[in-house]
């Protein structure tokens, strides 16, 4: 019961997605919504897969100066590695997700110089940051301010002057002495030229016309003129004139008028303290941050004696009051029960109910992170393609502290198969490929219409090679045949050899004829055409859908036919194409629309059988020359009764055929 109950300031896992890590939140408020559901106000935590790798670096350093620092012992390199996964990033952004994500309890403690790192792997749950992460800014910065220790902070106390011994310092430094308790006056003429101190600062509040906006009635006068500034103004002027109460009545008053001190509170004007108390709000006690987003054009030691002023008044003590009464009003706590759904990446075994990952996976596959064969229980990992799978185990150290445990997983180390990452690494497209509510025809568009451009670009060792060494390279032979096997560093010593003979004797360089701009958009033009069928003339006869002419029967079956053109021809369910005299619409062939090649389906490789190739030897050579000039015509493609000239023999089918039925041959 008490596992299950969340209340404010607890950190606790929250899960956005079945197959991410959890996000590591901190509970600042509990508020029920209208609906009835509790929505938990919360502040974020960053883990190091959620920054860049450039913040990632200056993390590292930040822990190697804490190691040094510290004399941290000694730890190996899975510990290190493991040490990555406990470290988090604290921050000022806030989020509102529902309770009922809730995934349990964990351990969020600000790094101590006397903590030891180690300690950290021993606990369960157990999370450290020293490190603020700005998601604006893109910064880290410590979250504490060090000691400061030095000279440009702590005085030196200089040697005692001997007896006779002059002071050579520079006085200006030095402290200027501004009140002498021994002074000739008593207490009650020191109250009384307060009393009178006071009477002239509020004469001069009167005669100020800003003043008196501010302050309309007399008792606000009086109450801004009784604050410490016009105190320490009365106490310092009898500083100035030796404690002589008529030159320092005299001072009070000078020709011009009365002296008139106001302090910050006075100084600031109403849009400005309400501006302080929305960043006081927003930031805390943080003045840089308020000086730097709200009040710019104040000083930073303003800011401060304002708050310190501030929290004296009336307003301070109203809104400590509301936010108590506000504070009371809310959740304190909320219970939510041990989440016990199944996840969809779980393995399903083969006797039990068919899963949504259960299918497709081969047996004898290890654990990606701790290499093991046997387990309770698998969970899909990674890319659908790649079979990936981790053990209990390990699936819940990869929802809790968004790693593996071995370090060559995670880190992209060299392994004998191909290293697959983690969604948390990959673009949004591809993470969205992974999502297994993505079906495998949008998965694919999605990886083909997202994948990154990559440019290779050759050394002049290459590109000098490719020219001295044509013999042995034989580019358009290669270019023939590009998955065979080039012995490049037999080419780079032959070229290396030829070199220097050749630095001698100047390139053949051959003139390259190039056509004039007119021709080239001619040619275009005449390219980019549409070639429009031929209508026959005449009579239009029926068409007979059990016999086709023999030539456009075989062009049809041995001819290659671009996607594009078969775009408008109609094919059945299971891929072969319908007859001929069937339309899929009522428009013609040439005007239907063209499909968009990113919903192609995948290239299919038709390999022609013995009947096929025993066919086109049939054939004259004025059929395929008509055939082979004619590949954009849409053909009306059907099986169809082949008329097999005598010369080629043919062997007898398979399976019996009726007279009625035509004989396909299927490349």
């Amino acid at each position: 019961m008490a596992a299950n109950m969340y209340r404010v300031g607890d950190y606790v896992y929250f899960e956005n997605s079945s197959s991410n890590p959890y996000l590591v939140r901190r509970i600042e408020e509990l508020n029920k919504t209208a609906n009835g559901n509790v929505e938990a106000k919360v502040v974020c935590l960053f883990r190091r897969r959620d920054i860049s790798s450039s913040l990632n670096n200056l993390a590292d350093s930040n822990a190697r100066e804490f190691e040094e620092e510290s004399k941290q012992p000694g730890v190996s390199e899975q510990q290190r590695h493991q040490l990555k996964h406990r470290e988090l990033f604290l921050s000022r952004q806030f989020e509102s997700l529902p309770a009922t994500h809730i995934r349990g309890k964990c351990s969020v403690t600000l790094l101590n110089e006397t903590d030891i790192l180690s300690q950290y792997l021993e606990k369960e749950d157990c999370f450290f940051y020293s490190l603020v992460f700005d998601p604006v800014q893109k910064t880290l910065l410590a979250d504490q301010g060090e000691i400061r220790v030095g000279c440009k902070y702590q005085a030196e106390i200089p040697d005692r002057l001997a007896e006779g011994e002059s002071d050579n310092r520079n006085q200006q430094k030095m402290e200027m002495k501004v009140w002498d308790p021994d002074n000739p006056l008593t207490d009650r003429q020191i109250d009384q030229f307060l009393v009178v101190a006071r009477a002239v600062g509020t004469f001069a509040r009167a005669l100020d016309c800003s003043s008196s906006i501010r302050q309309p009635s007399l008792h606000m006068s009086a109450a801004a003129a009784s604050r410490d500034i016009t105190l320490f103004h009365a106490m310092d002027t009898l500083q100035r004139n030796g404690y002589d109460l008529a030159k320092a009545m005299s001072t009070l008053v000078p020709q011009g008028g009365p002296v008139l001190c106001r302090d910050e509170m006075e100084e600031w004007s109403a849009s400005e303290a309400m501006l302080f108390e929305e960043a006081l709000e927003k930031y805390g006690k943080d003045f840089n941050d308020i000086r730097q987003d709200f009040l710019p054009w104040k000083s930073l030691a303003s800011i401060v004696q304002f708050y310190y002023m501030w929290k004296t008044t009336d307003r301070y003590i109203q809104q400590k009051r509301l936010k108590a009464a506000e504070a009371d009003s809310k959740l304190k706590q909320v219970y939510i029960p041990t989440y016990t759904k199944p996840n969809p990446n779980q393995i399903i075994s083969v006797g039990s109910k068919p899963g949504m990952n259960g299918a497709g996976f081969q047996k004898g596959l290890t654990c990606e992170s701790c290499h093991t064969t046997q387990s309770a229980q698998w969970y899909a990992w990674g890319p659908p393609n790649m079979q990936c799978r981790l053990c209990a185990s390990c699936w819940i150290y990869w929802k809790k502290y968004g790693g593996l445990k071995t370090p060559t997983q995670l880190e992209g180390a060299a392994r004998g198969t191909t290293e697959p990452h983690s969604r948390g690494h990959l673009s949004r497209p591809e993470a969205q490929s992974l999502s297994p509510y993505t079906t495998s025809a949008n998965r694919a568009k999605l990886l083909a219409k997202n994948r990154q451009t990559f440019l290779l670009q050759t050394t002049k060792l290459t590109r000098l090679a490719r020219r001295m060494c044509r013999d042995l390279l034989q580019p358009r032979r290669a270019a023939r045949r590009p998955y065979a096997p080039i012995n490049a560093n037999a080419i780079k010593a032959e070229c290396s050899i030829r070199l220097p003979k050749a630095a001698k004797t100047p390139l053949k360089i051959h003139p390259l004829v190039r056509l004039p701009l007119a021709t080239i958009v001619k040619d275009l033009a005449v390219a980019q055409a549409p070639l429009k069928p031929k209508t026959p003339r005449g009579t239009k006869t029926p068409i007979n859908r059990n016999q086709l002419t023999q030539n456009r029967a075989l062009g049809g079956i041995m001819v290659k036919r671009a996607y594009e053109t078969m775009a408008g021809v109609p094919f059945s369910a299971n891929g072969r194409p319908l007859a001929s005299g069937i339309r899929s619409s009522s428009q013609p062939a040439a005007k239907r629309q063209k499909l968009n090649p990113a919903d192609a389906p995948n290239p299919v490789v038709f390999v022609a059988t013995k009947d096929t190739r025993a066919l086109r030897k049939a054939l004259t050579h004025l059929e395929m020359r008509r055939a082979a000039r004619r590949p954009n015509l849409p053909l009306k493609v059907k099986p169809t009764l082949i008329a097999v000239r005598p010369s080629v023999p043919l062997p007898p089918p398979s399976h019996p055929a009726s007279t009625n039925e035509p004989i396909v041959l299927e490349d």
